[in-house]
């Protein structure tokens, strides 16, 4: 956003293949692991409220939950769970194929059977003695929130972030396959080089999440420049340790705090961000220690069971200044 309050925004392409209709500035898209920010949000908000502590464990809130193949929920804690240091195996369902994608696409799954996807395998290593992303992890956050708060967890995200910043453009889908107008269609590109339309799908929770570049701006603004978490939250949640060699990849000298990635720059210093990337859909942002800048770039063609190898068919990018 400009000085005087309006946003700069840069379109290139077409939002659908073949057709000469431009991408829209303002469109929605499945904003993926970007959701994860705001759901460390509430959980540091909840903290700083004393209803639970990022060192109390999984089998406090949710006890029996995470058992089996040498998985303990009583050694992981939310803190773990904030940083991706639980070891708890990620096993979020995908499609690997086309085939897959006609086949499943519409699947929907409990929260609870998503934990038991990652509990059917052992840890990838002892909580708190590794790194690794973990989708199933943050599930395991949803529902801490949900039991925290006996409400849903999207409604504490509506109450405490969407609905103050005026992010009317950002909800949760659920099992609704379709994203609200206007929006730009997502493909994926698989080995065979086949290129597929995923738009519609049903993306278990947190990962379907739909936004816009405007308001995740706005979210990372907000956040950084302190309008959501005391001093001392933010410090915890800007408390990093490095990504392990996998996610380096991507995230070049990567650090991962609670729900917020830092990167340097090349110019100097650092940023903040959360990216994400989920059928199709692949969303890049960043924003300074402040807040007092930002930019969101949305993507809309991804290679298939690959999302951070984007290809550019579509983009939306948007800047806060």
């Amino acid at each position: 956003m400009e000085p005087d309050g309006r946003d700069l925004v840069a379109t290139s392409g077409v939002a659908a293949v073949g057709t000469g209709r431009p991408v829209p500035g303002n469109g929605c898209f499945r904003m993926a692991g970007t959701g994860k920010a705001l759901v460390a949000t509430v959980v540091l908000q909840l903290v700083d409220e004393g209803e639970l502590a990022l060192d109390d464990t999984v089998d406090r809130w949710l006890p029996g939950l995470v058992d089996g193949n040498g998985n303990d929920g009583s050694r992981i804690t939310v803190r773990h769970l904030l940083q991706h240091t639980s070891g708890l195996h990620d096993d979020i369902p995908g499609f690997a194929t086309p085939q897959q994608y006609y086949v499943h696409r519409f699947d929907t799954y409990t929260p609870q059977e998503i934990v038991a996807r990652a509990t059917r395998h052992r840890p990838d290593f002892a909580a708190g003695d590794g790194w690794a992303y973990s989708n199933s992890g943050y599930v395991l956050l949803d529902m801490i929130i949900e039991e925290v708060t006996g409400r849903p967890w999207h409604q504490e995200v509506q109450d405490r972030i969407l609905r103050p910043l005026a992010m009317d453009h950002t909800y949760l889908p659920g099992s609704t396959p379709t994203l609200r107008s206007p929006h730009a269609n997502a493909y994926e590109v698989y080995p065979s080089r086949e290129r597929i339309d995923v738009t519609r799908v049903i993306v278990p929770d947190p990962g379907g999440n739909v936004s816009t570049t405007s308001d995740v701006n706005r979210f990372f603004g907000a956040l950084l420049g302190g309008e959501l978490l005391p001093p001392e939250r933010l410090a915890e949640m800007r408390d990093t340790v490095p990504v392990d060699e996998e996610t380096q990849v991507f995230w070049p000298d990567g650090r991962y705090g609670l729900g917020l990635v830092n990167r340097p720059l090349s110019c100097g210093g650092s940023y903040w961000s959360h990216e994400g990337g989920q059928s199709g859909y692949i969303t890049l942002n960043g924003a300074t220690h402040d807040g007092s800048r930002s930019v969101t770039v949305s993507m809309s063609a991804a290679l298939g069971d690959s999302p951070d190898n984007a290809l550019c068919d579509t983009l939306v990018a948007g800047q806060d200044t």
